[in-house]
């Protein structure tokens, strides 16, 4: 069975959605849509595994606990080493941000 990363047929688009595509003990995929949501602003993510994510739609920013920010547009993409805090400042909800993330461990860490 095949399905498009782009379809939003019968989703929800009123809140943020998470959709695992793969699962396993050494990696997880999953597709992110974003329509405007953003990190509470006393929240960070500080996730235990690697994170590879490109935004494939819209646009967004991201924000490091050092406060540095990187801003993405479609086809932008970035290794988020695992423990380093960060947060989503900004997405787009015209068109809507469809994010592909891949968790795993994928650089040393120390």
């Amino acid at each position: 069975m095949t399905d498009n990363i782009f379809d939003l047929t019968g989703r929800k688009l009123d809140r943020e959605l998470f959709e695992s595509l793969c699962e396993t003990d050494q990696i997880s995929i999953e597709r992110i849509i974003s329509t405007g949501q953003t990190t509470p602003p006393d929240q960070w993510y500080d996730q235990s595994r690697d994170e590879w994510v490109i935004l494939l739609q819209g646009e967004a920013q991201l924000m490091f606990e050092d406060e540095s920010t990187i801003d993405l547009k479609a086809g932008d993409y970035l290794l988020i080493p695992a423990h380093q805090k960060h947060r989503v400042s900004y997405t787009s909800s015209e068109p809507v941000c469809i994010w592909l993330a891949i968790h795993a461990a994928l650089t040393e860490n120390e």
